[in-house]
């Protein structure tokens, strides 16, 4: 049972514990209302703290990097000095 799922019956047992004031013959929906929403929040829980740290995918990628320049690639260095502060000679 899934996320949606559980939702799913803990709203329809809040309607018809909550909402629906239908007599139905040996029945009683308030009942039934709250067994749903009972389901559905047992539901949501294992849900959320077992089966959710299953799915989750933990892949570990390594990665080389090669610094080299291609075969025939010209490299370029340029410094800049800034002599802004000191005074003239």
């Amino acid at each position: 049972m899934g996320i949606g799922v559980s939702v799913f019956l803990i709203a329809v047992g809040a309607i018809l514990a909550f909402a629906v004031e239908v007599e139905v013959a040996g029945l009683e929906l308030e009942v039934v209302g709250y067994i749903l929403m009972a389901a559905g929040i047992i539901g949501l829980l294992l849900s959320l703290f077992l089966f959710g740290p299953r799915r989750r995918n933990s892949v570990q990628q390594t990665r080389t990097y090669d610094d080299r320049p291609a075969r025939g690639s010209v490299v370029e260095e340029r410094r800049t000095y800034d002599d802004g502060d000191l005074p003239p000679r």
